[in-house]
């Protein structure tokens, strides 16, 4: 949900200061103006970067595409290849894909058991015209965290430019991008507690990193991306960029208690449950857990009344199972039991409870239903059956 402070901070923008932020004739556009750049100021400041180096797009989805497409079209000339992983956000994955058609070259490094990438294969990857490494700061399916921090040295030492996907990250772990030696970097409003619709990117001065616009027009946003940015939507952002470097430290701690009472009272009470993902690196609100022998969507249905999904909002309604399970190595069956709980700012104890309550309460019902989950109790390894098709 939007936080309360982030609406009080945009109301005057939607009604009393209408103006355009790039009209410079004006009063009316000088105030929008103004509360445009200090918003940028306040993105800024949660990620240890300049003002001059945010950007206003539309989301992270904008924002990725713009870093990826961006930067490789910008030095196609003298370099054709891209680092990604097969675990990045789908809006990722497909930038690549359509790079791919213009004949640029992608490697997608694979992941292990727990999700996060091995420094040794990223180093393998590294071609002479790599121009681009992208990995995502936390997943936004599993919560692993990435190690930036060692993929930005390794960046650095290969002087390939690194772009990282912190929609997940930014304002709920501590982020600076001249300590994690990040070039570009993504950002959402909505998944710090913004409006939706907004976003940002952020693109690293010096060394400069220089970007081919998606966008053609009227040259706004340094000329990375033209169009009129709304105010009230910027403003937003930057008041849950403040906000959550306020709280930061405060959400951290409650949602990782949170988090850790779900897993702990499912786990004590089911047997067979699977967390998928490191245990150790990861942001605690993102949990995905696989219930073995339980279809995770019948799952869902039951728990109609908790807004849970089955993997990431935007692939939700494709019955495969998820890719970023399939890439972890998960067995097929397993993938399609797999939930994922999101835990915020806003959760109470008491929601988290009646959710591990109800959880509990259907898995074994639908356990009980299943002639696997029978022949399991009667020590048989489903794995050994030649199931046959009629």
């Amino acid at each position: 949900p939007q936080d309360p402070r982030v609406l009080d901070s945009m109301l005057p923008y939607l009604t009393a200061y209408y103006g355009n932020p790039h009209s410079r004739t004006h009063a009316y556009g000088w105030e929008s103006e103004a509360a445009m750049e200090k918003a940028r100021q306040q993105v800024a400041d949660l990620i240890g970067a300049d003002s001059r180096e945010i950007i206003f797009t539309s989301g992270a989805t904008e924002s990725n595409n713009m870093a990826i497409k961006g930067v490789a079209r910008f030095y196609k000339s003298r370099k054709k290849h891209i680092i990604t992983t097969q675990t990045e956000h789908k809006c990722v994955l497909d930038s690549c894909r359509s790079l791919e058609t213009e004949g640029f070259r992608v490697t997608y490094l694979p992941v292990k058991k727990n999700g996060l990438i091995d420094l040794k294969e990223l180093e393998a990857a590294f071609q002479p015209d790599t121009s681009l490494v992208s990995v995502m700061t936390v997943n936004n399916e599993i919560g692993v965290k990435q190690p930036v921090h060692d993929i930005g040295e390794i960046c650095r030492v290969h002087k390939v430019f690194f772009h990282t996907d912190a929609a997940q990250a930014i304002g709920k772990i501590p982020m600076d991008v001249n300590d994690m030696k990040i070039d570009l970097m993504s950002i959402s409003g909505h998944k710090i507690y913004g409006p939706k619709g907004v976003g940002a990117i952020y693109v690293r001065r010096r060394p400069r990193v220089r970007l081919e616009p998606l966008q053609s027009g009227g040259g706004q946003e340094r000329g990375l991306r033209s169009g009129t940015v709304p105010t009230p939507l910027a403003v937003g952002l930057g008041a849950a960029c403040e906000v959550a470097q306020q709280e930061m430290e405060y959400d951290h701690k409650r949602i990782s208690q949170l988090a850790e009472r779900l897993v702990t009272k499912i786990m004590s009470e089911v047997p067979d449950v699977v967390m998928n993902g490191d245990r150790e690196h990861r942001y605690p609100g993102c949990i995905n857990l696989s219930f073995a022998y339980v279809e995770g969507e019948s799952l869902l249905m039951a728990l109609k009344d908790v807004a849970l999904s089955s993997g990431s909002a935007c692939t939700s309604a494709s019955l495969e199972p998820s890719y970023v399970l399939r890439a972890i190595g998960t067995d097929e069956d397993l993938a399609h039991s797999s939930i994922r709980f999101g835990i915020g700012r806003f959760t109470t104890e008491e929601e988290v409870d009646y959710t591990v309550q109800k959880c509990i309460q259907h898995v074994k019902r639908l356990r009980e239903m299943s002639p696997l989950w029978e022949m399991v109790q009667d020590g048989i390894d489903l794995k050994s059956i030649k199931w046959t098709q009629h």
